[in-house]
């Protein structure tokens, strides 16, 4: 038994910074070492138990932070270990079924996404869901079909849900903690979809619309794919009217009823030029929503509003980043998304 556990990963050990025996090591020798009978009552003792190999300890309450933590780097180093670093978040409901038009559509977007993700411009954009079955495992089925990786954010509940069959296995998470897993779906995301869905729709809909507002992430495009559900479950208007949200809280998202119309509001935010755009904003410290139906003229008049002080001089930001802007505007960008 001692020379089993000797001949671990001897290969390891020679490499540099992996002098020490590591964790799976010592807790192999811990469980399978002979244990001399003089000494059973404490190495049966809970105290005398591993630290990370005691379930009951890791379980605690006290505890919650590790684990917490581990939800946070265990999807953070797999992701990593994928190379994949821009993804398209598509909510929706677990009830929608394989015949409704919102699943074919789902569907066929995330195909879209897939297929067409990875030109020159645009970076590689996988398709990340909740992991469950109806507009979350269209979306999967989508990226599958069109020969890519997607990913699964799965949650453990009352009522089991079980992974559905075209995540990538590699990619297919599962969290006890809602935190972590609403901190996964921003984390690398660089567009939201929410299609037509019930309560779990609606609350990672509102936390993003509700960061993006404070300030706490940057814009990216939340496209609300379904017009008519959309405005007849969510009265926006009648906010305004309260006065409990502003007109400008609107341009933070979008209404979409086509696929195309979807991946080319996502697709010309992957461009280039957005982080041309978002050079601007961190230049002069602002924070510009995202506004597909914005005026390219409003957008250059907001800039040139822009001023500081320089000695005895007032300048406008344009007399410093006129290049930036000047490639934008050729570009169309700021007609689409002042």
């Amino acid at each position: 038994m001692k020379k089993k556990f000797l001949d671990i990963d001897r290969g390891k050990r020679r490499q540099p910074g992996h002098l020490f025996r590591d964790a799976a090591e010592d807790r192999f020798y811990a469980r399978h070492s002979e244990k001399p009978p003089y000494a059973e009552k404490q190495i049966n003792s809970p105290a005398y138990r591993l630290a990370f190999d005691d379930i009951d300890y890791m379980l605690a309450d006290e505890q919650r932070p590790v684990r917490l933590l581990l939800e946070l780097d265990k999807p953070e180093a797999n992701l990593k270990a994928h190379g994949i670093e821009h993804t398209v978040v598509i909510f929706g409901s677990s009830r929608t079924q394989e015949n409704n038009i919102y699943y074919q559509q789902a569907r066929a977007l995330a195909e879209l996404i897939s297929r067409n993700s990875g030109c020159d411009k645009c970076p590689d954009l996988y398709v990340v869901t909740g992991g469950g079955p109806g507009i979350m495992e269209a979306a999967n089925r989508g990226a599958e079909e069109a020969g890519y990786e997607s990913v699964g954010l799965n949650i453990v509940l009352p009522h089991e849900q079980f992974p559905n069959p075209y995540i990538t296995p590699e990619l297919c998470f599962r969290f006890h903690y809602f935190a972590m897993r609403k901190m996964h779906f921003l984390l690398r995301a660089r567009a939201i979809v929410a299609f037509p869905g019930g309560f779990g729709t609606m609350d990672e809909l509102f936390e993003t619309l509700t960061l993006v507002q404070t300030g706490k992430i940057e814009p990216l495009p939340i496209l609300l794919f379904g017009r008519e559900y959309w405005k007849r479950l969510l009265d926006f208007d009648f906010l305004i009217e309260q006065g409990m949200a502003s007109p400008e809280d609107m341009d933070y998202f979008a209404y979409v009823d086509d696929v195309d119309e979807a991946w080319e509001m996502i697709s010309a935010y992957a461009f280039d030029a957005c982080a041309d755009a978002f050079a601007i904003n961190q230049v002069t410290g602002t924070t510009r929503p995202f506004n597909p139906a914005g005026s390219g003229a409003a957008g250059c008049s907001a800039l040139q509003n822009i001023t500081w002080e320089d000695g005895n001089q007032r300048r406008s930001i344009f007399d410093e980043l006129g290049n930036i802007v000047n490639h934008i505007a050729g570009s169309g960008f700021l007609h689409s998304y002042t």
